[in-house]
Order: structure tokens, then C-alpha cells, then sequence
């Protein structure tokens, strides 16, 4: 894991949401983590593509695309950050649904206590850590027993620094496509 505060991409239609979330988690949280806001699910998917997250927090009902649904692409672009939803609903169908189709990590409800949010953001915060600690380890035991060559582990710390950096996209008459 590199030295840079992780980042918590935090996405929910709703401006004002966005905002109290924000000044909450920029004076409760002690780590200082990056917290970076979005109105709109696809732009948000679009920075995914950008910049490694340590945490997402999802509205579940967005104009633009449910919660579920934007937690499922994310997790293609980032499947090692955790995943929570928010949402005025305490809907168990969604839950069960969300908890199942993208692994959620929680379920936090609107209205949401301060003091429970912080606490599960920060539970979060340190479950992330650990599993990276665990991949890299992993990865290291993997170099030493010869399963992985040094291309590979090289690829492998780009895409966690620059997520989609090595991906290409490779036409059918062989030409690389290059997207807008």
C-alpha cells in the first residue's frame, strides 16, 4: 500500500447529503482520508477508473442508477475496496440484495448518527487495511515461491496505484482503441 491517506469516494444525489457527509468525516475521522463527493454515479464510476479507493459509500436511491447497480460496476473497476450503502430505506429486500450482488460491507441508514457512521467508517478504514496487508502479503509469498514473475508483480502494484492502467483495449483488426 503506498503512503498516500486513502481515499473514501462518497455518492448520493442529493448535494446537501453529500456535504454533511463530508464535514463530518473531515472532522471526525482521525486518518484524514481523501473524501472525495459525487452528485452523478456514472462521473464517479469514471474517477474509479482514475484513482485507487479504500471506501465507497452509495446512496441506494439515485435518479441516475440505483445503489446496487453503481456498487456492481465499481467493484469491477475496484474489487478490493469496500463497499457500503446509505439509504433512507430499510428496505431488508435491498439489503439482501445489495449484501449479495456486490458484497456490500454495510448497510447505514438515513437519517445516520454521527457517532455510528464515524464508528463504522473507521471499522472500515482499518478492515481495508488489514486485507491489503494480507494481499501483499500474499503477493510476496507468491514472488518468493516463483508463482509470479516480475512483470506480473509490477502490473499488479500499477493497477493498485492507477486502477485500468494496464488494461487495453484492442480492436478486431488488431489496433489499440483509445477512449475518450
Amino acid at each position: 500500500m503506498n503512503n498516500r491517506p486513502p481515499r473514501i469516494l462518497l455518492v448520493d444525489d442529493e448535494p446537501a447529503v453529500l456535504s454533511a457527509l463530508a464535514r463530518l468525516l473531515h472532522r471526525q475521522l482521525p486518518a484524514g482520508p481523501e473524501v472525495e463527493t459525487f452528485t452523478s454515479p456514472r462521473a464517479a464510476l469514471a474517477r474509479a477508473w482514475e484513482v485507487p479507493f479504500a471506501l465507497v459509500v452509495s446512496d441506494y436511491r439515485m435518479a441516475e442508477m440505483d445503489g446496487i447497480a453503481f456498487l456492481k460496476e465499481f467493484a469491477e473497476i475496484q474489487p478490493h475496496a469496500l463497499r457500503l450503502m446509505l439509504s433512507g430505506a430499510a428496505d431488508f429486500d435491498v439489503l439482501v440484495s445489495a449484501v449479495n450482488a456486490v458484497g456490500l460491507h454495510r448497510y447505514l441508514i438515513k437519517p445516520w448518527d454521527d457517532e455510528e457512521v464515524c464508528s463504522v467508517l473507521q471499522g472500515a478504514y482499518a478492515e481495508f487495511g488489514r486485507q491489503e496487508a494480507e494481499r501483499q502479503l500474499a503477493l510476496e509469498r507468491q514472488r518468493q515461491l516463483g508463482q509470479l514473475s516480475p512483470e506480473e508483480i509490477e502490473r499488479r502494484r500499477l493497477e493498485a496505484e492507477e486502477p485500468g492502467i494496464t488494461r487495453v483495449n484492442w480492436g478486431p483488426d488488431g489496433a489499440i482503441h483509445l477512449d475518450d
